[in-house]
Formats: structure tokens, C-alpha cells, sequence
């Protein structure tokens, strides 16, 4: 798909159109048509690209017998929600990916997941280059604001090149990793396969496991932990703030000086001091908790991979239903937070609580402007981070109200806790569960179906590809009028 789109877009004929659209409108001459694919705007054909996605999972898994182990298909909700889930990469199941799954179903997962996440950002940094102009307008996505300003020009060739070179050196490695680890037990040919899902799965944020209990049998393994949680920050991290730091790094290693954008240096603090946080947070909540079984070397790299996986990737190695009301509570705000703009991750985005929290640090100060590292924030950027907390916080509460109301006939302790747990983590796609998934009803089901999707194309995304934009006059705004608040 990506492959034909680059060819369409970069077609001479194409190329000229491009130049004379002066409101994301294709301008054809008169008396000439084209399809209706070709007036799709970027973002009705980045979503419309997952709706295809999704649903050509769907009817693999409920068509095709040879997927499943009793040779039993998934009932057509059943199938939606896991195609959905493995193509927003989020990791909530209603089926055992290890038991009910055969090899062929497994690998088909894994292909949605992969397509699913690096896939479609490299659909979405196609569309950035090949159209010549920013999508963070209509994005939740600030990965082409300050990010692009400190690469070089890259083609579109060389753009998907490096989305794929990342991602098969970065997945690559993590196989051989996981495949030394785990070959000592398992042996050399049947780790392989384990090795490759768990590898991808990992960098993509996807949490889907072909282990029954996902990590938690292997949560006495620190080897296993530090490679699964690596792969998960890095593919959290966004491409184009990994391509700006590999050219930071050729650039001083050839003598040259080149500074981390703001946009870089926001998500790598923001991710430090957030895996940082979480270590020394959740070590304090389950020291004498769900780790206090371990060795106090396990409970640390525990704790670690806590803090890692809450963000984003949805493997779990404790049980969270076990764990304490305190513990789950951070973990409901880490996945909300969640990874980095331009990356397969999910959440507000580690960019979006920085400029928020930055905006209330220089109105504490007095400032007009939000500051950062001698630069300016634009204005219209913190309305959207504004805005998208916002939303976020009002979908989250929609969805965990609907689905209390969906399973109010049932009941389970610590109900409350359990289903929002669930709805925040099916918006911000990142998987976890207090072990409800599986148990709820047909509406439930599909009610988180839609929650991740809308966590996965964006808010913003979804505005920007349905309602059309009017018209402004420039230099023109209405009369003020005050609102007390506070």
C-alpha cells in the first residue's frame, strides 16, 4: 500500500497538481475526472488506511480455520476486537494468543502488528514529504514541528529507507537477543519464533505475547526484561527523533556541532525522568507487594519494566489485578501520558504533557510565553496540547461511563477500578488489563474497538479528515469580552 501510494504521489502528473492545491483540493482541468481516491485528503486516507487494515483482519480471523488450534474461527465481534487490537498495537485480548492461535495465526497477527505500527508511520511520514507540507495541524502529532527543522531535506526514498533500516536493525537485534537468552531453555530451533514475536511486538508497542501469562513467567528473568523493555522505548521513542539523533550523532563524530531540536530534547527528557519516576514509584508502592517474592535484584528490574511498559506496550510481568489501588492508579496516568509524536506508541505523547506542564510553570512565573531551552513555544501548539488533554480526559470518561453502564448487571470487586483501568488503556492503546477483557459483553467489546481506534489515528486526526474546515480572514477577530474563572 505504502509502495503504490509513493508511486502515485511522485508521478510527474502528481507532482504537478501538488503545485496549484491551494486548499488540500486536487485541481483537475476541465472536463477531466479522476476516482474519488484521488480527492482524499492526508488524513482521511491515513485513517482510511487503518479502517482497510483492520478490516481485512477481521475477515482473516473470522474466516479462516487453519488460524486457530480447534479450527474454530473467532466470531465476527471476537475477530474485530483482536484485528483492531493488533492494528492499533494496543494488546488487549479476548482469546488466549498462545493457546487458541495456531503458527499461521500467530504470524498473521504479527503482520498486522507490524503493518499496524511501523507501517503506518511510514504511510504517515510519506504523506508529510510527498504532499510538501505539515501534518501536525491535523494531527495530535508534533513530529514535524521542531523535529524536521534540525534534519537535512529527505526524499521520500530516503525517508521509508530509514524507517525500515531503524526498524530492521532495531528488531533484529532484539530477536538475537531474546533468541541467546532464551535457547538455553527453550533450545536454539524453538526460541526462534518466540524470539521474532515477542522482538517485533515489542518495538512496535503491540504487548501481544505467545506466552499464556505474557512476562510474568519470565519476571525472574532480567536478561529477558532489559531487551523486551528497550525495544518498547526505543519504538516509543519516534522516528524522527531517532533519525535526528543518529545525525547529532555523525555530525560529532565528524567534528560538526548540531543541536537536539526542542521537539528532541522534550521527548528524551520527558521519557528519562518519566522511566526514572516510575522505577523509584513503583519499587516504593510493591517492594512489599506483588515483588515481594523476588530478590531485591528482580524487584528493581520489576519495577523497571513497570515503569517501561505502562506508557505504552501492554506486557505485563506482575498481575496487575494483585497489585495495589495506589500502584494502578500511576499506571492509568503513565498510559496516559504514553510514548512520543511519530512513534508506534500511543497516549497524550511525552511532548504534550511537557508543554502542558510548561505552560503552567511560566503563567506561575508571570511569563507571556512558554519557554523552553532559549526558544519560544508557538501558541497554537499549546492550544492543541491544551485542547488534546482535553478530549482525551472527556473520551476516557465517556468510555469508562458507557462501559460501567454496559457491565452493571455483573459483579466484580473493585468493578470501578477494573473498567476504567481498561477504558484508559483501550484509548491510549497500550494493552494492560486487571483480567476483564476476555469476560465482557458484545457492546463492551466493541465499545473498546472504537477506543482504540480513536487512541490510535488521534482526535485531531479524525477532525481534520471529516469536518471541513472555512475560510478565515487574516487580520480579522471578534470583539473581547472577559470570562471570570477560577
Amino acid at each position: 500500500m505504502t509502495l503504490l501510494l509513493r508511486w502515485y504521489l511522485g508521478s510527474p502528473k502528481m507532482v504537478k497538481r501538488r503545485q496549484i492545491i491551494p486548499r488540500h483540493r486536487w485541481d483537475v482541468p476541465a472536463g477531466r475526472s479522476i476516482a474519488w481516491w484521488q480527492k482524499l485528503t492526508p488524513p482521511q486516507m491515513f485513517i482510511g488506511s487503518f479502517l482497510l487494515l483492520i478490516i481485512l483482519g477481521t475477515l482473516g480471523l473470522n474466516q479462516i480455520p487453519s488460524f486457530y488450534q480447534n479450527g474454530q474461527p473467532l466470531s465476527l465481534i471476537d475477530a474485530g476486537f483482536t484485528a483492531t487490537s493488533a492494528v492499533c498495537v494496543t494488546g488487549l485480548i479476548v482469546v488466549d494468543t498462545a493457546t487458541c492461535f495456531t503458527f499461521s495465526g500467530q504470524l498473521f497477527l504479527l503482520v498486522l502488528i507490524q503493518l499496524g505500527g511501523v507501517g503506518m508511520l511510514s504511510l504517515t511520514s510519506l504523506i508529510i514529504v510527498a504532499l510538501g507540507r505539515k501534518l501536525s495541524l491535523r494531527s495530535e502529532s508534533l513530529a514535524t514541528g521542531g523535529a524536521r527543522d534540525g534534519l537535512p531535506e529527505l526524499d521520500v526514498r530516503a525517508l521509508i529507507l530509514d524507517v525500515v533500516r531503524f526498524t530492521m536493525v532495531f528488531e533484529g537485534l532484539g530477536t538475537i537477543c531474546l533468541w541467546l537468552i532464551w535457547s538455553q531453555e527453550m533450545g536454539y530451533r524453538e526460541a526462534i519464533w518466540p524470539a521474532v514475536f515477542h522482538s517485533i511486538s515489542a518495538f512496535c508497542n503491540a504487548g501481544f505475547s505467545t506466552h499464556s501469562d505474557s512476562l510474568i513467567g519470565l519476571q525472574d528473568s532480567p536478561l529477558s526484561l532489559l531487551v523486551i523493555g528497550s525495544l518498547i522505548i526505543v519504538g516509543g521513542l519516534g522516528f524522527l527523533t531517532m533519525e535526528e539523533c543518529y545525525h547529532k550523532w555523525w555530525a560529532n563524530r565528524s567534528g560538526t556541532h548540531r543541536r537536539l531540536s526542542i521537539h528532541g530534547q522534550l521527548v528524551l527528557g520527558v521519557t528519562l525522568i518519566l522511566v526514572l519516576a516510575g522505577l523509584v514509584v513503583f519499587t516504593i508502592l510493591e517492594w512489599r507487594g506483588v515483588l515481594a517474592h523476588m530478590p531485591w535484584y528482580d524487584r528493581l528490574m520489576n519495577a523497571w519494566f513497570m515503569s517501561v511498559t505502562a506508557r505504552t506496550a501492554g506486557f505485563n510481568s506482575i498481575d496487575y489485578a494483585a497489585a495495589c489501588d495506589s500502584t494502578n492508579f500511576v499506571t492509568m496516568i503513565f498510559m496516559m501520558i504514553g510514548g512520543s509524536p511519530g512513534s508506534t506508541a500511543g497516549g497524550l505523547k511525552t511532548t504534550t504533557f511537557a508543554l502542558i506542564g510548561l505552560v503552567a510553570w511560566s503563567k506561575l512565573r508571570g511569563s507571556e510565553t512558554t519557554v523552553w531551552a532559549n526558544r519560544s513555544i508557538r501558541e497554537d501548539t499549546i492550544y492543541r496540547a491544551v485542547g488534546l488533554l482535553a478530549i482525551s480526559g472527556a473520551v476516557i470518561a465517556v468510555g469508562t461511563m458507557l462501559l460501567l453502564f454496559s457491565e452493571s448487571q455483573k459483579t466484580i470487586p473493585n468493578g470501578f477500578l477494573k473498567y476504567s483501568f481498561e477504558a484508559v488503556s483501550a484509548v491510549n492503546t497500550v494493552g494492560l488489563s486487571m483480567g476483564v477483557t476476555a469476560n465482557l459483553n458484545s457492546f463492551s467489546k466493541v465499545l473498546l474497538a472504537f477506543l482504540m481506534f480513536f487512541g490510535r489515528v488521534g482526535p485531531l486526526t479524525l477532525v481534520a479528515a471529516f469536518v471541513i474546515q472555512r475560510p478565515t480572514l487574516r487580520g480579522f477577530r471578534l470583539a473581547y469580552e472577559d470570562v471570570d474563572i477560577g
